[in-house]
């Protein structure tokens, strides 16, 4: 985010444009916690502060973020608008996830003073609308150099073990990883899976991994958050299963919030400066109510100077997240798709 943050307030300088920051997020909508991100140099001419120059390379965002239940209260969402009037804002920049869609969507209806735009970002990559999120890449790097050094420990000592990343309802950052570091499975909460049966499936790729005539050394299983079953039940259960059938060691690891930290990869830094553009064009064009999105195959999407980035009005990105959380968007169809053929493949 502090990339996107960056290239909003140096592409905004170069018009002329001030930024404004909000810090905390809608809390801070509400609090009127307003600081300034642009600069007047002594040319005249805008620049970002020295803060944002500095923390580009970092992650996490410099403005904070929150959970605000306070901004649910449409009293409470009038008293941001009034805030952000005062401060002589005219255009907001939401960059967040489907919950920050959510509120920069009724910001734009309930406050007509303030042209609003979104920019994705969301590690589970289960934004409507685009390809890709801000931060993805970063976690997945993050995650695949976790799993490498896993698996160094588990060849040494000839262990399976079950990783545990992030993804409360999406699995694509378990299965995108487990193509990346040739894991030998992948458990999904799209799957829908009961326990028992994830059970057996851990067993049995256990079994056949370790078996004399593969010569593996380490078993390496990818689970995403969103599968109910704890990763360290999995190993206690198929441990004991496998008791006196198998010479093998299983562990758990959960990745957790690490997968959310850490500089920028080389990705996610060119496309949210790319998004950042899109999206103070947007603003500049007089377009609201919109998210500027990455490389979508998503139809109906409003076509921007770059080719890799369109605008989908915010309504329809939501429908689109819907969607694909509850499996009808035919990205997900494909995705699932994908998934299933993966797991044929992982086992080899």
């Amino acid at each position: 985010m502090n990339a996107a943050i960056l290239a909003v307030c140096k592409v905004a300088a170069s018009r002329g444009i001030e930024v404004i920051g909000i810090e905390r997020g809608y809390e801070g909508l509400l609090d009127a916690e307003f600081i300034q991100l642009t600069r007047t140099r002594s040319s005249g001419d805008l620049a970002p502060i020295k803060d944002v120059e500095d923390e580009a390379h970092t992650g996490g965002t410099i403005l904070g973020s929150s959970r605000c239940m306070r901004f649910f209260d449409e009293a409470n969402r009038a008293v941001g608008c009034k805030n952000m009037v005062e401060a002589g804002i005219e255009g907001l920049i939401a960059i967040g996830g489907n919950g920050t869609m959510a509120g920069a969507h009724t910001l734009a209806a309930e406050c007509p003073q303030v042209t609003v735009v979104g920019i994705p970002a969301s590690i589970d990559n289960d934004i409507g609308a685009t390809a890709n999120a801000i931060g993805v890449d970063t976690a997945l790097n993050t995650i695949i150099a976790a799993c490498d050094r896993i698996s160094d420990t588990a060849r040494s000592h000839r262990r399976a073990f079950i990783v545990e990343v992030m993804g409360r309802h999406s699995g694509y950052l378990a299965v995108a990883s487990a193509v990346a570091t040739a894991a030998d499975a992948v458990l999904l909460p799209e799957e829908g899976r009961s326990e028992d049966e994830i059970m057996d499936s851990v067993e049995k790729v256990i079994r056949d991994s370790f078996s004399t005539d593969r010569h593996k050394s380490r078993v390496l299983i990818i689970k995403a958050e969103g599968v109910t079953v704890s990763a360290a039940k999995i190993a206690e259960v198929v441990d004991q299963r496998l008791t006196g059938a198998a010479d093998v060691d299983i562990r758990a690891t959960i990745l957790g919030h690490v997968v959310r930290g850490g500089g920028p990869s080389f990705h996610d830094r060119m496309m949210a400066g790319r998004l950042a553009l899109g999206a103070v064009n947007a603003l500049a064009d007089g377009a609201d109510d919109c998210m500027v999105t990455w490389n979508t195959t998503t139809p109906g999407g409003a076509p921007t100077e770059d080719p890799r980035v369109q605008r989908f009005l915010l309504a329809h990105v939501l429908e689109e997240g819907v969607a694909l959380a509850d499996g009808s968007s035919d990205v997900t169809k494909r995705r699932m798709d994908r998934m299933r053929t993966v797991q044929g493949v992982l086992a080899l």
